[in-house]
């Protein structure tokens, strides 16, 4: 048989074995020399069959210059074992380099890209956790949490004032301050999640607080003991009975002061904002989450209100408790599917420590150049959970903060309360910088309050007959809002951000500051609406001499669309609050910036009552009627609607200002 058909042959078996390309070795220029050619292929075999130890001193002695052949054909195939030996290592090396970057790359598109973590305290996978598959279980949660806390607040001042025997300023009071105290507890649970503990478990804990107060609740009234005693001439409770109830209550505040901050937040944690699929899907959640709380609104202001008040008060208050119930069953279902924040410490102690090293560098000038600011060399953050901030260049004297002196390196380590890094810096730039815009809802929730009083002042003078039979009570065509935030919320998402999207090229349709305006022009028009319907009240009660007529011929229905516009509004205003102080609080703090939300509710009742004393003060001087007296026939609530129509418009304008102002954060690195 010829050589090189041998050789050939010898070749192929080589390639079999080995898995390299036939043609890397015949790219190899073989010798003419048939002899040649068959010792080549036989040295080939050699090595390949794992007799290395045998050519290995050939190749020693190739390196070292004493050639251990004679023949100088061999020493060249000798060099030339070598060269394709070396050349089949670094394919082999390529070959597994490759494979550990694809599963280097594998492993990474498997996990999520904000630190966050399972149950378990273990990278969360994008599959098994997190998006829509857990937030059902948040939505859920919220609708019979919000069940819970309607139906049981919407009629709370009735129950004060039948059971516990209170006249109506002193229920009205308790009222008042027991919701107060649900709008400030929710900057303790807020400062506890983000510090400590992260928002599952302080929604975990709260929960349970929050079900312990609502079956105390029902106990005192429906246990002999704890429920007072009746008989036709009212009810006399015992102090002790008293003391039950209102304990009962604020164990019922304290709880939703843990879960109100965090549940929204916990809710837009299951999507990854470092994946763009993900990042539009939060938008989405933050309108179904509203959706959600209306529903559970819509539930208990109609049939529970009808229970309380037809059937008994142990069942009007059962049942809420059955649905906080089912509240914490549906949280704690979810959990396995839940991806997890990390605390990232106390963010007050941060906070101050940027005020503290910017006053103490007052004198020190901060230059120019922003790569010359302080901060980790590290792509992580040194605050847990949270990404790094890139530089802004407004507020620049905290920037003092991170400029670096002599001084700060007088010991190994820095001290934080002398040298922050530019992300502490940013951190609290981001927080005043939501101030400004937190102020200007304060006076769209003093709009929204007067769902709960002036409209139902309004509603009292107009026929409220559904039917020759029915009288529906004017405070309960709040049942429009609710309908009207559950038409607009999937509206909104499903309808007016695709179509917006095709204009403004935004992938949310709208920015979340436009959004927010754009409720603020539509509250507007909701007390414009209010007030020229009281003008035609008004007009027709004049033509008619209705004065001291208690219900006008005028059907409450007429009020409907001053409510449905409010709820429109909401959709906008509150829903792009919810997102807005997501997406532009630090990340470590992102709980306490829900909870400071929370507070323009708080405040934007008291601005109300301030409003509405202010005028009735000065609109009785010099024994006057007034804008708002007990016969509203012969008041001017219209006035009073013109007022905030005005104060609204130049709140939108400042709103405007501070909007063009504002400058949004960027995150720049992984989280810590």
């Amino acid at each position: 048989m010829d050589s090189d058909v041998i050789s050939f042959h010898i070749l192929q078996e080589i390639g079999r074995r080995t898995g390299l390309d036939l043609l890397v070795f015949l790219a190899f220029p073989l010798p003419q020399n048939p002899t040649l050619s068959l010792r080549l292929a036989f040295y080939f075999l050699i090595f390949t069959q794992g007799l290395f130890t045998r050519a290995y001193p050939d190749l020693v002695g190739c390196f070292s210059g004493h050639f251990m052949f004679k023949n100088r054909e061999d020493n060249t195939i000798c060099l030339s074992i070598f060269y394709l030996l070396t050349l089949r290592k670094e394919c082999a090396n390529n070959i597994v380099s490759q494979k550990h970057s694809e599963n280097t790359m594998a492993e990474d598109d498997m996990y999520t890209k904000d630190g966050t973590m399972n149950i378990h305290n273990e990278p969360a996978n994008k599959k098994k956790t997190g998006q829509w598959k857990a937030c059902r279980f948040i939505l859920g949660n919220e609708c019979c949490e919000r069940l819970a806390y309607y139906g049981m607040s919407t009629n709370l001042v009735n129950y004060l004032q039948i059971r516990l025997n209170q006249g109506n300023v002193t229920a009205s009071n308790n009222v008042t301050n027991w919701s107060g105290t649900c709008y400030i507890t929710p900057l303790i649970g807020a400062f506890l999640a983000d510090a400590y503990f992260g928002r599952f478990w302080i929604i975990a804990i709260f929960s349970i607080i929050y079900f312990c107060g609502m079956v105390l609740l029902t106990m005192t009234a429906s246990i002999k003991g704890l429920r007072p005693s009746c008989d036709d001439n009212g009810c006399d409770p015992t102090k002790l009975q008293s003391a039950v109830c209102f304990i009962a209550l604020y164990l019922i505040a304290l709880g939703t002061g843990g879960i109100k901050p965090c549940v929204s937040s916990f809710g837009a944690d299951q999507f990854d904002v470092n994946d763009e699929a993900e990042k539009k899907k939060k938008s989405s959640f933050f309108n179904w989450f509203y959706l959600s709380i209306n529903v559970g609104a819509l539930i208990a202001s109609s049939v529970l209100v009808w229970i309380q008040m037809n059937v008994g008060w142990g069942w009007g208050f059962g049942i809420p408790a059955v649905a906080m119930a089912i509240a914490v069953v549906s949280f704690f279902s979810g959990s396995r599917m839940y991806r997890l924040q990390k605390p990232g410490g106390s963010p007050l102690t941060r906070i101050c420590q940027v005020l503290v090293a910017s006053t103490r560098k007052y004198h020190v000038k901060v230059p120019n150049n922003k790569s010359l600011l302080y901060e980790t060399k590290d792509a992580e953050s040194n605050i847990k959970g949270s990404c790094k901030l890139e530089h802004t260049e407004k507020l620049r004297f905290f920037d003092k903060a991170a400029v670096e002196v002599e001084s700060d390196h007088v010991k190994s380590s820095n001290n934080p309360w002398k040298l922050c890094t530019v992300t502490q810096v940013e951190e609290l730039k981001s927080i005043l910088r939501l101030l400004p815009v937190w102020a200007t809802g304060i006076l769209f929730s003093t709009v929204y309050s007067q769902m709960s009083t002036m409209f139902v002042l309004q509603g009292n003078t107009m026929d409220q007959h559904m039917g020759p039979n029915f009288k529906i009570p004017s405070a309960s065509l709040s049942l429009f809002d609710t309908l009207s935030v559950i038409f607009w919320a999937p509206v909104y998402d499903r309808i007016i951000v695709p179509f917006a999207r095709k204009f403004t090229g935004h992938e949310r349709g709208f920015t979340q500051l436009q959004r927010m305006g754009i409720g603020l022009v539509i509250s507007i028009i909701s007390m414009i609406v209010a007030g020229i319907l009281e003008v035609i009240r008004l007009n027709y009660v004049r033509k008619h001499n209705y004065y001291d007529l208690e219900y006008i011929p005028m059907s409450i229905f007429w009020q409907v669309p001053q409510y449905f516009l409010i709820g429109c509004a909401e959709v906008f205003t509150f829903i792009g609050q919810l997102e807005f102080y997501y997406d532009q609080a630090p990340d470590a703090t992102r709980s306490l910036c829900s909870a400071l939300s929370l507070t323009t509710n708080a405040l934007g009742n008291y601005l109300s009552t301030l409003l509405v004393t202010i005028v009735n003060k000065v609109t009785t001087r010099n024994g006057k009627m007034g804008w708002i007296p007990d016969n509203m026939n012969r008041g001017h609530l219209d006035y009073f609607y013109w007022l905030l129509a005005i104060l609204s418009l130049l709140n939108f304008l400042v709103y405007l200002w501070i909007a063009k102002w504002y400058t949004y954060k960027k995150v720049t690195g992984r989280p810590g």
